[in-house]
């Protein structure tokens, strides 16, 4: 499907060294922020206390999160589990309080709002589980590299591989630098979004690389910049079509998914757009630059007593 057709072959490659400077120092910028500055980590990563209560109605999250901020908690956790009526509250350690403590104080907020709240269960979630969360997330970022790697140098060659790899890197470290950068929240939720956005841009990637390889079959005379430059027109449609459907949906939860989804929208936001970027100008680029050529995609057959044919 397609909302339109570009006849004319648009120069993508002509700016490519001056686009990725800009994003190489966007990069090298994000780097810089994540060495210095750090991450805000939330209570599922420093260790906190977990409380969940119970409501005879409808539990108002508002008025739970207004209660709790005002005994001057700024990094806390309010959402719904289970029914409507049960909720769990996250908070983070506080320096001379034990989690009894914490949660008799939050209990008796919630109470003058609200005096049929129940408390139902308080957990100490101690730094080590916050470590070992920590931990899994980085095997689980590394895992999941190594298989889009793998992936890529299979269906397609080793060139394409290092450079898709590179330019999916490239989208996670931004988004970390953005949320170093400004201190937002990093929670588990995040960290889904960042390795979903792996997986998001890798798709983008392949699109755009399976055209070429389709287009060398078919232009043999086309020098390697006119292949990709008209493989990268030829897909635009379906990228506006596929970034802006999703966009959608994410601004959808970023504006009305409340503060549970605000920083997993945020990071999905994030990702999309810089992931259009990179499989355009990052992956294609750097492909272009290891030096792929149409022999590299388009094998030829050989069969007995017969001159090399290429494959159509």
């Amino acid at each position: 499907m397609e909302f339109f057709r570009i006849h004319r072959t648009i120069p993508f490659m002509r700016h490519a060294v001056v686009l990725n400077a800009i994003s190489l120092i966007t990069f090298l910028l994000a780097v810089f922020f994540i060495a210095t500055r750090g991450f805000h980590l939330s209570i599922e990563f420093t260790g906190g206390t977990v409380m969940e209560v119970s409501y005879e109605q409808t539990a108002q999250l508002d008025q739970v999160r207004s209660a709790v901020a005002a005994l001057g908690y700024s990094d806390f956790q309010v959402q719904n589990f289970g029914t409507s009526r049960d909720v769990m509250i996250r908070l983070p350690l506080a320096e001379g309080q034990t989690s009894a403590g914490q949660s008799e104080t939050v209990l008796q907020a919630l109470q003058k709002v609200d005096p049929s709240v129940e408390l139902r269960r308080v957990e100490f979630v101690g730094p080590q589980v916050g470590r070992e969360l920590v931990e899994n997330g980085l095997l689980a970022l590394l895992f999941v590299v190594i298989g889009i790697m793998i992936y890529l140098g299979i269906r397609f060659e080793w060139k394409f591989a290092v450079a898709g790899v590179v330019a999916n890197l490239h989208d996670v470290v931004i988004i970390l630098g953005f949320f170093s950068f400004f201190q937002w929240e990093f929670s588990l939720p995040v960290l889904a979004g960042v390795l979903a956005v792996l997986g998001y841009s890798v798709n983008e990637s392949v699109v755009i690389m399976d055209r070429i390889r389709e287009n060398f079959r078919k232009h043999r005379k086309a020098s390697v910049r006119e292949i990709i430059d008209g493989a990268i027109t030829q897909t635009i449609s379906r990228t506006i079509i596929t970034h802006g459907s999703t966009q959608m949906m994410v601004l959808a939860m970023l504006i009305f998914g409340g503060p549970s989804l605000h920083y997993f929208a945020l990071a999905l936001t994030i990702g999309i757009w810089f992931g259009i970027y990179s499989s355009v100008f990052v992956a294609a680029a750097l492909a272009m630059w290891l030096g792929v050529k149409r022999e590299d995609l388009v094998k030829p057959v050989k069969k007995e007593g017969e001159p090399e044919v290429e494959t159509p």
